[in-house]
């Protein structure tokens, strides 16, 4: 159901004296999450929609037959590129369809959805499902709060000041135009979260389902290079792989970033913070109803799976809706904006990090230091 669509508004900002938002920032909102927690069992929005599921499995799978079927139809082509981003779009939106069976939208148990998960993440993605569920509950349950949060921990991109003013070297030299390298970076993620997957494999402490995951990754990686190293030249394949990686990464993290980047940070030592509070003053959600969610896989209701992990994606955007109301009524930031606008906020954002790496006079965080 396309939804209403309101003015972008914004959410508080850290003051001026202190960089990351603290409890005395704002009121206690328990109440709020209590009551918008009512109402949406009341709506009966928490219920699985196995029907929407079904479909969206049932398209995935005709999406993914079509283009293997034009991949040998095609033969000796460089059309064939064509075919491995068609192809790095359905592995992302099967990505997106792990992520939901993770969270416990898609089946009714919880050891079915996780077996839905590995199976997707691991034997068609190629990602490891168990880093994956660990890095991202990680992630759920301390949004942008330092220290917590591994997705603002620094990696070839610095998403904290203290981060970029500590890089070092080529890093150092790439953070302080971060913001501009972001995207062009973004064509190298799918080696990385590949990379990172059998990194936590092949680690030494305990992996949950380490040999199950190791074997579903290996048997789909064995498939896709035997195809494609089988039909097409040494040159045309090496590029078919490198098409399909470059736009699965730019297309998963496009999805992703405009989520929480940008948004108000919570200091390692806040206290006290209520989970409305800091669900909702960390996510950012994406306008545009139907074709956001259908392009993001309910991603653009960022603030309403943060407060309803296990809420369906076909009733997020009846959920919105309520959040967005008792968030007017108690006076809680409720941040949205376009697809578009968000990623010149990342970019701005990034950009604003990157400044602590190229002079330190010159960044407010190493100005303030030297003050103090």
């Amino acid at each position: 159901m396309p939804a209403a669509q309101t003015p972008p508004t914004t959410a508080v900002q850290p003051t001026r004296t202190s960089r990351y938002l603290r409890p005395e920032d704002f009121p206690p909102a328990a109440r709020t999450y209590a009551e918008v927690s009512q109402a949406i069992r009341a709506h009966g929005l928490l219920a699985r929609t196995p029907v929407f599921y079904l479909l969206l499995g049932t398209g995935l799978t005709v999406a993914f037959a079509a283009l293997a079927a034009g991949f040998i139809l095609l033969g000796e082509s460089w059309f064939q590129l064509l075919i491995a981003g068609g192809l790095a779009v359905v592995f992302t939106q099967v990505a997106f369809l792990s992520h939901e069976a993770a969270h416990r939208q898609i089946l009714s148990s919880g050891p079915a959805n996780d077996r839905l998960a590995r199976l997707l993440g691991c034997g068609v993605v190629g990602m490891s499902y168990s880093w994956w569920d660990s890095k991202h509950s990680r992630h759920h349950a301390n949004p942008n709060r330092v220290g917590k949060d591994p997705d603002i921990a620094v990696d070839t991109i610095s998403f904290l000041q203290e981060d970029a003013a500590e890089s070092r070297g080529l890093r150092r030299l790439l953070t302080r135009y971060q913001g501009w390298a972001f995207f062009p970076l973004l064509t190298l993620e799918g080696i990385n979260l590949h990379f990172q997957g059998l990194k936590h494999l092949s680690s030494r402490g305990p992996v949950k389902q380490r040999w199950t995951e190791l074997c579903l990754i290996t048997v789909r990686f064995s498939l896709l290079l035997t195809a494609v190293f089988a039909f097409l030249p040494i040159g045309m394949a090496f590029a078919f792989l490198g098409v399909q990686l470059a736009v699965f990464g730019v297309y998963m993290g496009a999805s992703f970033a405009p989520n929480h980047k940008g948004m108000p940070v919570f200091a390692h030592d806040a206290k006290r913070i209520d989970f409305f509070t800091k669900q909702v003053r960390t996510s950012r959600n994406i306008a545009g109803g139907w074709w956001a969610s259908a392009l993001m896989g309910g991603l653009n209701y960022q603030v309403e799976h943060h407060l309803f992990p296990s809420m369906p994606r076909p009733h997020l955007a009846r959920a919105r809706l309520i959040v967005r109301d008792a968030c007017q009524r108690f006076d809680v930031p409720y941040t949205e904006t376009s697809l578009w606008r968000s990623y010149g906020i990342v970019i701005a954002y990034l950009n604003r990090v990157g400044l602590a790496a190229r002079d330190p006079f010159d960044c407010p965080l190493m100005s303030q230091l030297r003050r103090s």
